[in-house]
Order: structure tokens, then C-alpha cells, then sequence
């Protein structure tokens, strides 16, 4: 389904319910990340976008040629015990094409244009400040709602256009790498049962009770999560995603290494590829208390299992979780070596009282490793 939601002269706003081929070609020919930030292309999106399955798109057209798309993605968050309706807004980068196609051009007075060209983007930016309006199931107006986006620090275009929806700074968060150049299994690792899938459930959700954005949505999605038991108990457990990306630029001295030196170097080569970067995307990371280091083993034994080298995982830098994966664990020769940029947590807290959104602010914030791949 596809409709028209606003006109201006030769440029159309179109919301539709799925990718058609345009989307789907502008979003895997288009360079992810920011100069000064690592930059890469998505090999996985047709895959992803098909998983997402309450998932809006909001296109701008300029005659006729498609040259932008934001999809905003509806679940349900839990904050602490309170759960809210909520929007992600997904492939956020390719935001800074609808700055470009809305620059005022035309016949009339430049200030008449330039009038106009703002009351289209306002207009335009207002659909991901109203989500309700995009035909998302189960709520209304007045209900609460959480609309939130991850954000490169680097990124001031995404960053320009985030304060102009009307999104808020939340939190921060950090991309940590695991790596081994041979990893070994560990034994009592399996993928989870389907019997235990329930009670996972509600150990991700005791151990997630003090974050913010929480979502189990992705968790056991294509049967990709994995335990260590210790007897009949689950001690550690954590969802590894096949991924992949295609490097463009990594910054910095450690990026020109990366991109020049370890491809070539045999022990390296096993870690990192600038043509087809495969790693494991961990998320909704799970660890008994004062078992900590179990989550090492689990994470060796998984990529052993997977015939992966390099995993990504990615934690609110304020959070127990990070405490952990810094001080606690191995992660291994790429972590050491990577100097990610922080990313950030916007969001908009529609209907929200003082509490409630105090909460946000104050909680870690839970990063869904799915939205990363």
C-alpha cells in the first residue's frame, strides 16, 4: 500500500507499508556512517527489512525520482516495569537527503520560497513526531508514545535533523568487538530450546528490569539465540546475528591499519576484511550473577560453532553490562584495537509525565543489536 501524505510543486511525500524495489535499491546503494566515523554499506536488507513487521516508510519523491526514505519501526519498549508503544526510526542515515531535495529553488521571490520549502519539511518532519498518524496498530493520540533513534556523535547532518523533529539526547552508548583468531567450544553451549524459550524470556526481562527501550522482539528471532547451562540451569545466554558489512573507510591510524595492513596479514585476515566484513551481531546478552565470565566462554563457543572470528555487540556506556564486557571479559586483540566514537539515544516522549520521563534519562538504555545489521 502506498498513498500520497504531502505535495509541493514537483516534490511528493509518499507513505507505503513495505519496500518496494526503489527502497530497496536507494538503501543498499547508499554509504552508511559519517566523515570521521567508520563508513560502509549494508549487506543484509532485504532480510531485515522483511523482519520488521509493523514497519512504515516515509519516501520523498522529487519528480517522481525517489531520493530519500525514513522507515519507522513500531514495537513495544518496557521501562523498568512500565511498557510503552513505541517507534524506532530505522536507516536514520539517509535523513540528510530530504535537507538537500527541500533547498528552496523555483520560480518566485526567494523569501516566498524559502517559506515554503520550510512549511514542506516541517510538515514532512511533524510525520515522525505523530506517529500515530501513519496507520500504526494499537494506539491513538493521546496515548504515550516513544520515538528513538541511534545516532552516530560524528553525524551533524542526522544530528541537525533529529533536534529538528524534536528528539532529545537519552543516553550514549559504545560498539565493543569480540574476536579470536581460533576459537574453541565450550561444552554445555546450545542454541536454546524451544521448551526454555519462556523462561529465557523471563530472565532477559528480570535481568533488562532497570534499562530503558527494552524489547525481546528480535531476541529468538531464526532460532539464533544461544545458552550455557550449568546443569539444567542457564547461567549465560546471547542472540548471535549472522552479518556482514563492505568498508569504505575506517578513520584514524588504527583505520589505516585495518584497511591497509591486516588483510593482508594471515593471523589478522581472520578477523577483518574490508571487502566482506562477517561478524556475529550479539544482543540481548544475558549473565547470571557472579558467572560473569561464563558469557566469555559462550561467546568463544559460538563463533567457534558459527565460523566466526569477530563479533560486535554494542551497550549504554553507563551501564552494568559495559562494566562487564570491559573489565570482566577477554574480548580480544580487535577490541584493543578499535576506537569506536560513541553513539547516541535520541528520543521524543509524547504524553509523558514528569517520572516517567525522568526515567529515560536516568535508566541504561537497552541497544537492540538487530538494528545494527
Amino acid at each position: 500500500m502506498v498513498k500520497t501524505i504531502l505535495s509541493f510543486k514537483d516534490l511528493e511525500a509518499r507513505l507505503s507499508f513495505e519496500a518496494d524495489d526503489d527502497i530497496r535499491k536507494l538503501l543498499s546503494s547508499t554509504v552508511l556512517g559519517s566523515k570521521g566515523g567508520m563508513r560502509y554499506f549494508l549487506r543484509n536488507i532485504q532480510e531485515r527489512i522483511a523482519a520488521y513487521k509493523n514497519i512504515r516508510f516515509v519516501s520523498l519523491y522529487k519528480g517522481n525520482r525517489l531520493t530519500g526514505t525514513v522507515g519507522l519501526c513500531y514495537r513495544k519498549v518496557s521501562n523498568g516495569s512500565k511498557s510503552y508503544h513505541s517507534s524506532y526510526l530505522r536507516y536514520l542515515s539517509f535523513m540528510p537527503v530530504f535537507q538537500n531535495a527541500l533547498d528552496a529553488k523555483g520560480a518566485g521571490s526567494k523569501r516566498s520560497r524559502e517559506k515554503e520549502s520550510e512549511s514542506m519539511k516541517s510538515k514532512i518532519l511533524s510525520f515522525f513526531r505523530r506517529p500515530y498518524i501513519l496507520d500504526l496498530p494499537g494506539y491513538g493520540e493521546d496515548d504515550k508514545h516513544v520515538v528513538y533513534a541511534y545516532v552516530e556523535s560524528m553525524n551533524e547532518r542526522s544530528k541537525n535533523l533529529i533536534h529538528q523533529i524534536g528528539l532529545e539526547y537519552i543516553r550514549s552508548f559504545l560498539t565493543l568487538a569480540f574476536s579470536r583468531f581460533n576459537p574453541e567450544t565450550s561444552e554445555g553451549v546450545t542454541k536454546l530450546d524451544l521448551a526454555d524459550r519462556d523462561k529465557m524470556k523471563g530472565l532477559l526481562s528480570e535481568f533488562y528490569n532497570g534499562y530503558s527501550f527494552y524489547t525481546d522482539e528480535f531476541s529468538f528471532w531464526n532460532d539464533t539465540y544461544w545458552v550455557l547451562k550449568e546443569g539444567d540451569e542457564i547461567i549465560a545466554g546471547i542472540n548471535a546475528l549472522p552479518a556482514s558489512f563492505k568498508i569504505v573507510d575506517v578513520p584514524g591510524i588504527w583505520g589505516w591499519v585495518f584497511m591497509n595492513i591486516l588483510p593482508y596479514v594471515p593471523l589478522y585476515r581472520k578477523l577483518f576484511s574490508p571487502g566482506e566484513f562477517r561478524f556475529l551481531a550479539f544482543g540481548s546478552i544475558y549473565y547470571r550473577k557472579g558467572h560473569e565470565k561464563a558469557l566469555e566462554n559462550l561467546m568463544e563457543s559460538v563463533c567457534a560453532t558459527e565460523g566466526f572470528n569477530t563479533a560486535l555487540t554494542w551497550a549504554d556506556d553507563r551501564s552494568g553490562l559495559y562494566d562487564v564486557l570491559r573489565g570482566e571479559i577477554n574480548m580480544g586483540a580487535i577490541n584493543r584495537m578499535l576506537n569506536a566514537k560513541p553513539g547516541l539515544v535520541y528520543a521524543g516522549l509524547t504524553n509523558m509525565d514528569e517520572d516517567d520521563r525522568d526515567s529515560f534519562f536516568d535508566r541504561p538504555a537497552f541497544i537492540s543489536g538487530f538494528d545494527f545489521t
